[in-house]
Order: structure tokens, then sequence, then C-alpha cells
């Protein structure tokens, strides 16, 4: 029986940018991940928040809304492609012309079976370590949102919202989502 060691190697921006397949790649602490295509289900809810979040944001002259694919350039070890960012208007200067270069305001990621730890563990402690101030966990198979607000660096649980609940972010006053919306098919 023959043993396969494969070297475990850490990554950087310089790393990432190299890579020139078709293939969704994220950097997290140094390690190099492929992220599958989202199905379709994933691709219908995000469409209706962005849609939601960029007529709110559009209409109250508040940032910009970016959805992935969307370089996030946190540090050289970490570079990231939310599902869903929002940066304010008074933060427009890191926004890059290849990619995002900080902490967008909020962010909003979309459960998928291969990217549950990930979202809910790896990028969750990123997001905070790096300064997003309010972080949104959507997860399709319960229809619910969970949202966190930052405080002293950690993410607190804000309130979690089902199907029959209206979502109203803390970070962007005034906006409210009805979840019936997002998670009818």
């Amino acid at each position: 029986m023959v043993t396969v060691t494969i070297e475990k190697k850490k990554y950087t921006y310089e790393d990432y940018i190299k890579i020139s397949d078709d293939k969704r790649y994220e950097l997290i602490n140094g390690e190099l991940i492929m992220t599958p295509s989202p199905v379709p289900k994933h691709q219908r809810i995000s469409r209706k928040i962005e849609f939601m979040l960029e007529k709110f944001v559009s209409g109250n002259n508040l940032g910009e809304v970016f959805y992935a694919p969307c370089d996030v350039y946190l540090d050289n070890e970490n570079v990231v492609q939310p599902d869903i960012l929002f940066i304010s208007k008074d933060r427009f200067g890191i926004i890059g012309e290849k990619n995002i270069q900080g902490a967008p305001d909020f962010v909003i990621e979309i459960i998928s079976e291969h990217s549950v730890y990930r979202d809910m563990v790896q990028k969750k402690k990123l997001y905070a370590r790096f300064g997003v101030k309010e972080y949104w966990i959507v997860i399709p198979d319960e229809k619910e949102i969970e949202v966190y607000t930052l405080k002293d660096n950690t993410y607190q649980p804000y309130q979690t919202y089902g199907k029959a609940d209206t979502l109203e972010s803390p970070a962007l006053k005034g906006l409210k989502i009805v979840l019936q919306e997002i998670f009818s098919e």
C-alpha cells in the first residue's frame, strides 16, 4: 500500500491571483478552499435578497451592494467571496479596481451543503476579526436567517427570523424584508 503525503502549504494573495482555472476559490487563514457552484435554490434566495437589498440601498442612497463572485481582500492570507455584501457610501474607498479592499459593512452568506462549517464557524470568526458590523447567515432548509451584530470583535446573536417573520436590519435602519417572499418557491 502506498501512502500519499500532500504538503500542507500556506497560500497568500499572490498565490491566489495566479490560479487560472474556472473554479471559485477562497483563501481562509492561508488555506485555499475550492467553492462549488451554488445550486438553483441558493441562487433563487440570493437573487431575492439582492433585489430587496439593492432597492432599499439605492432608494435611500446608502451605498453599494455586491454579490458573488466578488473578491473581498481582508489581508494577504484571507480573500473571501461572500454571497452578498454591502458597503456604505462613506466607505467607498475600499472598493478597488480588482476587489474590495477591507471589511464590508455587512455580509450575507447562504448556507449550502458544502459550506456549513465554513460559513457558520470559519467565516463568522473571520468577519468578526476584520470588523464586519453585521453578519446574516441564511439557512435555506430551515427557512431561517440568523442575524449577528459585532461587539468587542465577537458576534452577538441579534435575532433569528423564520419564514413567517419580517427581518429588520440593525445596521440598515428601516430595512425590512418579509421572509415569506424570500423563501417561497
